[in-house]
């Protein structure tokens, strides 16, 4: 049992008090229920998750956060802190119905300091701000796959990208991070300020306080060679056999990962992918076009009907992934493999044709995504080679349950060769074991918990 899952012993004061406290303190910043804007303010990113909390505050500024997280220790609310909604499906579990959700969608803008390489980001920012910004500089950033993701939530998580065999989790480029605690105080921790804080909000974030900005390193990166390879589904097994081949030897500079996807006939997607099933290989290479095309090689003489692979400028590798650009309802899972022999290729196509997975994928880890740095927080490496995440979507309420089956059976049929580890960011529902992508850090994390958050105000997706 997580704290998450603990009554705070702060008792509930009636409703109207409650609400009249907010609207006191945050004016028309909050919203309840039978506001005008409260629907549109309480769905996250997510669409499969219906969120019913108390109320919904929409900060614009640190100053905001901090009038709300004081009003609902008044009104005897616990706080349950989002910035975009993606990671919602953890929260599907908790009842939220006295808890204030604290949405930082407009608490957003990018500093960057070119000269050092750095990058001041608010709460609520996405990764197209960090990118559109850091661009000009010739810099980029440890980003995932999608550019509509919060950079707090995704960074302070861990962060899985392109880039991660080569320079590790995006934690380990957070160099302070400004959170409102659960009394009311706006504080800055860092190496030098708040040590024990800042190493607990590097993998426990949410759980600890409202985060309203993050100091991050930037990559002197102005262009990467990136793309995809697609194929036909009907070569699935060819294909993810000489992928899982060519990943035993890749260098560190090669982040790639493997999919086969079932795509729906929408007008919106490119004639080469609608109403099809594929398989797709895509990533990014750090190593000069040649030493990166030479490295391609084996997989190019597969003949690709579509190869995308090429120089790019840095920002471009947002999109190579292709992950919807939308509010998308779906259910997700993951688990972590320590190998990939072929018997778990195998199973991996085999499991993306059970009914209702969408997608069925292998992400290629290991290099400096598993090895700790020195300094690093709760959260600064993951454990494994590969990854495997299985996604259905749930395009009505009433198919979430097939659809949250699907995905079990997806990550399943790998079990063989699963460990005991998991990446934070890809935790999407409830009932998972945070405490295997904690590993040796749970015991320290939930005695920090108790003392900066001793009445448990904060709700997190991710509980300690």
């Amino acid at each position: 049992m997580s704290l998450n899952d603990l009554a705070i012993d702060v008792p509930h004061a009636a409703a109207g008090a409650a609400a009249a406290e907010l609207r006191a303190a945050l004016g028309a910043r909050v919203h309840l229920p039978g506001d005008p804007g409260f629907d549109g303010a309480r769905t996250p990113w997510n669409l499969a998750v219906a969120q019913h909390p108390f109320a919904v505050a929409l900060p614009a500024t640190a100053q905001d956060v901090v009038d709300a997280v004081r009003a609902a220790t008044l009104a005897g609310l616990r706080i349950a802190p989002q910035s975009t909604g993606h990671a919602a499906g953890a929260l599907a579990g908790t009842d939220l119905s006295h808890t204030l959700l604290l949405s930082l969608r407009e608490l957003r803008g990018v500093e960057v300091d070119a000269q050092a390489r750095t990058a001041r980001v608010l709460g609520g920012s996405l990764w197209n701000d960090v990118l559109e910004s850091a661009a000009p500089h010739g810099l980029t950033a440890l980003h995932g796959s999608a550019g509509d993701v919060s950079v707090v939530g995704y960074s302070l998580s861990g962060g899985l990208s392109f880039y991660a065999r080569a320079h590790g989790l995006a934690v380990n480029a957070v160099r302070a991070v400004e959170v409102v605690t659960a009394d009311g105080s706006l504080v800055r921790a860092s190496a030098d300020e708040e040590p024990e804080l800042f190493w607990a909000l590097r993998g426990g974030s949410g759980a600890f306080g409202v985060v309203v900005a993050i100091e991050i390193d930037l990559l002197p990166v102005a262009d990467v060679f990136a793309g995809m390879l697609l194929w036909d589904a009907s070569r699935a097994v060819e294909v993810s056999h000489a992928w899982a081949e060519w990943t035993r030897s890749a260098p560190e500079s090669a982040t790639t990962a493997l999919r086969i996807l079932h795509l729906p006939p929408l007008p919106e997607l490119p004639p080469f992918l609608s109403g099809r099933s594929v398989v797709v290989i895509d990533g990014a290479i750090q190593e000069t076009d040649a030493a990166a095309s030479a490295l391609l090689e084996p997989l190019r003489a597969l003949g690709p009907e579509v190869d995308t692979f090429g120089r790019m400028p840095a920002p471009a590798l947002i999109g190579v992934h292709m992950d919807p650009p939308e509010p998308t309802p779906s259910a997700t899972r993951h688990a972590m493999l320590g190998e990939l022999p072929p018997a778990a290729v195998d199973a991996f196509v085999a499991a993306a044709q059970i009914p209702g997975v969408f997608g069925q994928e292998l992400r290629h880890l290991g290099g400096a995504a598993a090895r700790r740095p020195v300094g690093g927080g709760a959260v600064a490496a993951v454990a494994g080679d590969y990854l495997v995440h299985s996604l259905a979507m749930v395009p009505v309420p009433e198919a979430a349950d097939a659809a949250a089956a699907a995905v079990r059976a997806g990550v399943a049929a790998l079990d063989a060769w699963q460990i005991d580890a998991l990446a934070l960011t890809f935790i999407d529902g409830p009932g998972a074991d945070r405490a295997t992508a904690f590993g040796e850090a749970s015991a320290r994390l939930r005695q920090l918990k108790l003392a900066y958050d001793p009445a448990n105000l904060f709700a997190a997706a991710r509980p300690v």
